[in-house]
């Protein structure tokens, strides 16, 4: 008799265990970007650390903070857009009428961009994951934001890369172009989440 009351005791003993793994998985969405999970997945960093265990009360704090973290993403978002209309109309004097003055004044705007731009995207990427990932439609405004935001990441990349080398004739085009493509897309990726 003593043995079959230990296997009841090891399946009540499983049983908890499991509901409890069941308790801490459940409070993270089943697909996390690679960002959010590198920080705050059940073996994120922040997890291992301690410095966010993940209990129920911890993730009502996450979900604050994701909150606070995607408003504050917002704003970046409009101050970067203006940003990059000032550079692009500097930089279209530069194109036009070359001065050190204005040189000097596109460079100082790119930085400016650069950070907010850079930024805005950490919010992002590193805010805490929802509790839920819905399963939205394949056209819907927020997969429409992602999607261009690949884009005008790669814009943004490309536009820093060349703007050392904006000064040589067969570079000035590609740089402009790359320009473009970061303002146009990051405007279009506002657009959508606007309306």
């Amino acid at each position: 008799m003593l043995p079959c009351i230990g296997f009841a005791q090891k399946d009540s003993l499983l049983t908890s265990l499991e509901e409890n793994q069941d308790t801490t998985v459940s409070l993270l969405p089943k697909r996390m970007m690679f960002t959010q999970s590198l920080l705050w997945g059940r073996k994120g960093a922040l997890r291992i650390t301690g410095l966010a265990p993940l209990t129920e009360k911890s993730r009502t704090r996450e979900l604050k903070l994701r909150r606070r973290m995607l408003v504050l993403h917002q704003l970046l978002g409009y101050v970067t857009l203006g940003g990059m209309v000032a550079q692009g109309f500097v930089g279209q004097r530069l194109y036009n009428h070359y001065t050190p003055q204005i040189k000097n004044t596109h460079k100082m705007l790119a930085t400016g961009v650069s950070i907010t731009y850079f930024s805005t995207a950490a919010l992002s990427l590193f805010a805490p994951p929802p509790m839920l990932r819905h399963v939205k439609e394949r056209n819907s405004s927020i997969k429409w934001h992602k999607r261009l935001a690949f884009l005008h990441m790669a814009g943004m990349i490309t536009t820093l890369v060349l703007a050392d080398k904006a000064s040589e004739p067969k570079y000035k085009p590609l740089h402009r172009a790359a320009a473009f493509t970061a303002f146009t897309a990051f405007t279009a990726s506002m657009i959508v989440m606007t309306f």
